[in-house]
């Protein structure tokens, strides 16, 4: 198939529903973990929170395999696959009967959803380079005003009319309609001049070049840190506003607020990023997320206000931190393959893996740590944006080459 472009618009809403797969299979989620927890006789709702860490636990190997198979047989052909492959799992989901069996079709649903995930990423390397790259993979971002302020909604109102196995079974209809149009409108963006035949050698040459390269590598850290945060918040907040402050029912509309309230950060970073560098950009904001995160710890830690205003400065802090990811993880993505454009395919799969299985790596012990405050989620995701500056501030190799970037299209 010819290698064609869309218009920049009609591409950067493509891709953003081909990657609304991943937000929507975690947020339509959100609502059913006591239903989960009740159905299946869990010892503690923490436990299904696993179905948000496991899943991309499953995103992150399978990166492993659809970047390299990308670079190989092309990215239509990868992503349809996995596309079809999270159908199939889905559909085991809405068969499960214990915690066991949900987990399994959750990684499988991870794997297959790595698809769009990684080959979008290295379909956008084809296409652009550099800070534009880092724009169209913000404004990408901007789904996040989007999906995870109408997915829990449509997860509780399936749930209520349904049960929740039925969410699954959206997920399968959802993804026809974005497979669809994906086959229909897009063409092969990696000619079969540039493709390469998958091996053993050949993987073994791009992990090489990926993990020894001080930019990709630090960036890819870098990345899995700012995910874990947003991992840990989605594995705890449903349980926070039903235990912490008795707003469970509400629980869909709060989240929607904060999705919405963080809406304009992919937008802003789009705007910023030519003028001041997707490293700064970084940097600056785990500073910022960490000086007021220190603040909201403090303060909940010491009892010191009422509990709605505790409520509020919860809220705030949770605008910030997908004002955070809205910020960060654009950028770190750009910076992680900019360096890697002649194995676009491998590196995109190497790094995200790498990030992805470190991040839920992370984010377990968090999310499991829940005790009915809001206080391990907030120390974990400030001791994780601690780190990220450290990582920022002692990289001057990617410093030089970050700020000497020029975008290009």
């Amino acid at each position: 198939m010819s290698r064609i472009r869309l218009s920049k618009l009609e591409y950067i809403l493509l891709i953003t529903v081909l990657i609304s797969a991943v937000a929507f299979s975690t947020d339509a989620m959100l609502p059913a973990f006591p239903r989960i927890a009740e159905d299946l006789n869990l010892g503690s709702i923490n436990q299904a929170g696993l179905v948000i860490s496991v899943f991309f636990l499953g995103t992150g190997v399978g990166q492993l395999v659809m970047g390299p198979l990308s670079d190989s047989i092309g990215r239509k052909k990868v992503l349809l696959g996995g596309l079809g492959l999270f159908m199939l799992a889905s559909y085991a989901g809405y068969l499960s009967q214990s915690l066991e069996t949900l987990l399994i079709a959750r990684f499988v649903q991870g794997l297959g959803v790595s698809a769009p995930r990684t080959v979008t990423m290295a379909m956008t390397r084809d296409l652009y380079q550099g800070r534009l790259m880092a724009q169209i993979v913000s404004l990408s971002t901007v789904i996040f005003v989007f999906i995870p302020a109408i997915a829990p909604f449509t997860g509780q109102f399936i749930i209520d009319a349904w049960g929740w196995r039925s969410i699954f079974l959206a997920f399968i209809l959802f993804t026809i309609i974005v497979g669809l149009w994906f086959a229909i409108r897009q063409g092969e963006t990696h000619p079969i001049s540039a493709r390469r035949p998958v091996s053993a050698k050949a993987y073994k040459t791009a992990m090489i070049e990926v993990m020894t390269s001080r930019i990709s590598l630090t960036y890819s850290v870098a990345l899995s840190i700012s995910f874990a945060s947003v991992i840990c918040y989605l594995s705890s907040a449903q349980q926070i506003y039903e235990v912490v402050f008795e707003r469970g029912a509400d629980f869909p509309f709060w989240f929607a607020v904060v999705a919405i309230a963080a809406g304009p950060a992919g937008v802003l970073n789009a705007a910023l990023v030519r003028w001041f560098g997707m490293r700064r950009i970084v940097t600056v904001t785990h500073m910022v997320f960490l000086a007021y995160s220190l603040a909201t710890i403090a303060i909940t830690a010491f009892g010191v206000v009422s509990e709605d205003a505790e409520f509020a400065l919860f809220l705030v802090w949770s605008v910030t931190l997908f004002w955070l990811a809205g910020l960060t993880i654009g950028n770190l993505t750009a910076l992680v393959l900019e360096p890697m454009g002649h194995i676009a395919g491998m590196a995109s799969a190497i790094s995200g893996a790498l990030s992805t299985v470190i991040a839920v790596v992370l984010a377990i012990p968090v999310g499991m740590a829940f005790d009915g405050s809001v206080l391990p989620l907030e120390i974990g995701a400030a001791l994780f944006s601690a780190v990220a500056i450290i990582l920022m501030v002692s990289d001057p190799k990617g410093r030089a080459q970050s700020e000497s970037e020029v975008s290009s299209v």
